[in-house]
């Protein structure tokens, strides 16, 4: 998958995931959009004239999102209460190189989540990401309890093909709970 991207693919491909990635030091979801954005045009300003990279993209993208969240923070803008969610643990590159799979990990099950047939999709969306039981789901779309079982099951066949085997077991662990 590494290679050469468009910008707008590059884009595409890890705005989500950055902001996530954001999130995870800031707390603010505006604020996460803001500083991604940010580093999407100071990438765009060093590497104007560059044909895109995905592997060079990504590990800049990654750094200028971490020291800008850490500006953010440093700079105040932040309530006390968000002082206390971020881990005072010194070893803070462990941390965030624990954020940045996480937000990897997330951003291939959304992806692989979207390529899944519509019902199937929109049945695993509401399942394993809104946390709906199957009952709950069966009433708002006015189809049976068993074809939502079924689809969930087709989804997850499918899913299993189109992930790896480390991140298909973390969906299992991390998203299924009690549905």
């Amino acid at each position: 998958m590494m290679g050469l991207f468009s910008l707008e693919e590059l884009f595409r491909c890890y705005y989500d995931r950055l902001v996530y990635f954001a999130w995870q030091f800031i707390h603010d979801k505006e604020a996460a959009r803001d500083i991604v954005q940010e580093a999407f045009i100071n990438y765009w300003k060093v590497h104007e004239r560059d044909e895109p990279d995905e592997t060079r993209a990504r590990n800049f993208l990654y750094l200028n999102v971490k020291n800008s969240c850490l500006k953010y923070i440093r700079h105040g803008k932040v309530v006390d209460k968000h002082r206390s969610i971020l881990d005072p643990d010194p070893a803070e590159e462990a941390c965030t190189i624990n954020k940045i799979i996480r937000a990897e990990v997330t951003g291939e099950i959304y992806r692989a989540i979207e390529t899944l047939p519509e019902s199937c999709r929109r049945i695993s969306w509401m399942s394993y990401l809104e946390g709906m039981k199957n009952q709950e789901i069966a009433n708002e779309l006015g189809i049976s309890v068993n074809t939502v079982k079924t689809q969930k099951q087709r989804a997850l066949h499918l899913l299993r093909l189109r992930l790896d085997p480390e991140i298909f077991s973390l969906l299992l662990v991390c998203f299924m709970g009690d549905n």
